[in-house]
């Protein structure tokens, strides 16, 4: 694409795991990809990827601190596949809740690996699919149990816009949850993004929503939510940095809304000089001109 705008970032999408405390609900934390262009080819490239997140849900009679924090290493690859671009990614979660005011829990959740092919569509359109597997987890407040995820995304990056949709489906696999836990359905979320830059800035729009699947387990209550929220971000040069706050103004069987603000940089490792543009972490030479 001629404007890929801050294509870069849309490998921090990718890997994010861990959704935190639940009963069931999605392996993948909602929300984990807004502001990101991640229907764009990735600059080719290693990149460093770190991302956090500190929310309070209000569930009377008190409330449930949750913090999510992800590394990630996602890779450009130079190769090429049924004429996508391919794109590697792994990540790590480590997450800490505090249910109901009681002490703090804290522990690794889902690691995943993923897979992604990303196609240059023409009209600075592009489209990606991501395949993913979550490995098990021994954290009893997050998902245990392992699930592969599929997601596709569309991206508008021209006239240093960012419109973008996310769909992400997940199942699980395997047919016995932990005790405790009634069943981990499959789900989908829908993370959508309108943000555009001004310079070295880029501010916007965010939303997203999840919800169970049809679980075919008898009184299981299925959990869903829509939140919405802004975004602003700033190109340091070797670090990208990105701050939005979102807050639920739906919920389904979550116990309360939950207002969570979220911080996100990329720091390339390596990035190829022939598409990256000089001393501009994020922004392709053909961009810059």
């Amino acid at each position: 694409m001629r404007r890929r705008a801050a294509a870069g970032l849309a490998g921090a999408a990718c890997c994010l795991a861990g959704a935190g405390p639940a009963a069931a609900g999605s392996a993948a934390q909602p929300g984990q990809s807004v502001g990101l262009p991640v229907g764009a080819q990735i600059p080719h490239g290693l990149y460093l990827i770190t991302a956090s997140n500190f929310g309070v849900r209000d569930t009377a009679p008190g409330v449930t601190p949750l913090n999510v924090n992800t590394v990630t290493l996602a890779w450009a690859t130079p190769w090429d596949l049924l004429g996508g671009r391919v794109q590697l990614f792994a990540g790590v979660p480590y997450s800490a809740v505090g249910p109901q005011n009681s002490a703090w829990q804290s522990g690794v959740g889902q690691p995943l690996l993923a897979g992604q092919l990303a196609w240059d569509l023409g009209g600075d359109v592009g489209f990606s699919y991501l395949l993913g597997g979550y490995f098990p987890s021994q954290t009893g407040f997050t998902t245990q149990a392992p699930s592969l995820t599929h997601r596709f995304a569309l991206s508008y990056v021209g006239n240093d816009w960012n419109l973008t949709g996310h769909l992400f489906y997940g199942h699980f696999l395997g047919d016995r949850p932990p005790p405790g836990v009634a069943t981990y359905p499959d789900y989908m979320n829908l993370d959508l993004t309108a943000t555009k830059k001004f310079g070295k800035w880029q501010v916007g729009a965010v939303a997203f929503a999840s919800t169970d699947l049809p679980a075919g387990v008898a009184g299981y209550r299925s959990q869903g939510q829509i939140a919405v929220g802004g975004l602003v971000g700033y190109n340091f040069g070797p670090v990208n940095l990105q701050a939005f706050v979102t807050r639920d103004v739906i919920d389904r069987n979550y116990g309360g809304r939950d207002t969570r603000a979220w911080l996100r940089a990329v720091i390339p490792l390596y990035q190829d000089k022939q598409e990256a543009a000089p001393g501009r972490t994020l922004v392709t030479r053909e961009q810059s001109r």
